[in-house]
């Protein structure tokens, strides 16, 4: 009789308990993607570098692993039309160094049109990103990363340009502090286009960082959408292959890679059962019943 519940709790989802190397992607539009979208349509179109594969995961807005697939920022920034960002070229560029390492996980956060006084500690950005982050490691894996493309909203005026780089360090403080990740790399693009004319304020506070694992890369020449504001799909891919240089570069080891080939289905109780005390006893009858035939 014990086993007949056995069935009733392997989730849908079948990638628990795989170790993964875990990049959070944040920022605004331009890191959620804008790739082919024109007049808030998207072409549809996936390039080669950013196709599905089984070894790059993607943490959906309910929390559970999930094959990654463009647009990456789908169910996140659900306010706007996504399209093709640089996540999964990213992933899939870090792979192709070493085929045998992974599995990747990628985290979206990013929303479009934000600026960096948004996503201060203890706002909504901040909290959504911080609860998906730790929820990202809790079934197996260790945050790499994080992949930051930010700012455009913060060249309209002056003041906000001038602010951005003393904002972006506390940013950066404060996630590595409440992730308990005082090294985490952290990798940011300098901006291409902007929203406002300061955008020389910004770039400079982006370009002259000095913080201890913090890196730029520079999105400055890229090809641009007709909007001249987000960044073309072939933009994005050579970004995210741009970004997977800065990142291998920032590898002290080598990416983890005594993750089974094959997902790994695993047992759910809370998601069957709920949590409290039925949850503890059922766990103890059915390891009983396991250990003790």
């Amino acid at each position: 009789m014990l086993f007949c519940f056995v069935p009733l709790i392997f989730l849908s989802s079948t990638y628990g308990y795989q170790y993964k190397n875990i990049i959070i992607l944040a920022g605004q539009s331009n890191m959620s993607g804008r790739g082919g979208v024109i007049n808030e349509t998207w072409d549809g179109f996936i390039p080669p570098q950013s196709k599905s594969n089984p070894s790059v995961l993607r943490l959906s807005a309910g929390l559970t692993w999930i094959e990654a697939e463009e647009p990456l920022h789908k169910d996140i920034d659900i306010n706007k039309t996504c399209g093709v960002g640089p996540g999964l070229a990213f992933a899939n560029y870090v792979l192709s160094k070493d085929p045998k390492q992974g599995p990747i996980g990628l985290v979206p956060c990013a929303i479009g049109g934000t600026s960096i006084a948004e996503w201060a500690r203890g706002g909504f950005l901040y909290n959504q990103m911080a609860k998906r982050a730790k929820a990202a490691f809790l079934d197996g894996g260790t945050i790499r990363a994080i992949l930051w493309y930010q700012g455009e909203s913060d060249t309209v005026t002056k003041e906000e340009a001038d602010r951005y780089g003393e904002r972006l360090e506390r940013f950066i403080d404060d996630v590595r502090s409440d992730l308990q990740l005082p090294t985490i790399p952290f990798i940011q693009v300098a901006l291409a286009t902007a929203m406002g004319p300061y955008i020389d304020i910004v770039r400079g506070a982006q370009l002259g960082m000095d913080l201890p694992n913090v890196q730029c890369v520079d999105a400055k020449g890229l090809a641009l959408e007709p909007d001249q504001l987000h960044l073309s799909t072939p933009s994005q891919v050579k970004l995210g292959e741009m970004l997977g240089d800065a990142f291998v570069g920032t590898i002290s080891s080598p990416l983890h890679s005594l993750a089974p080939t094959k997902p790994i289905p695993y047992l759910d109780f809370q998601h069957c059962f709920g949590s409290g005390p039925l949850l503890r006893i059922l766990w103890m009858v059915l390891l009983y019943g396991l250990f003790h035939q």
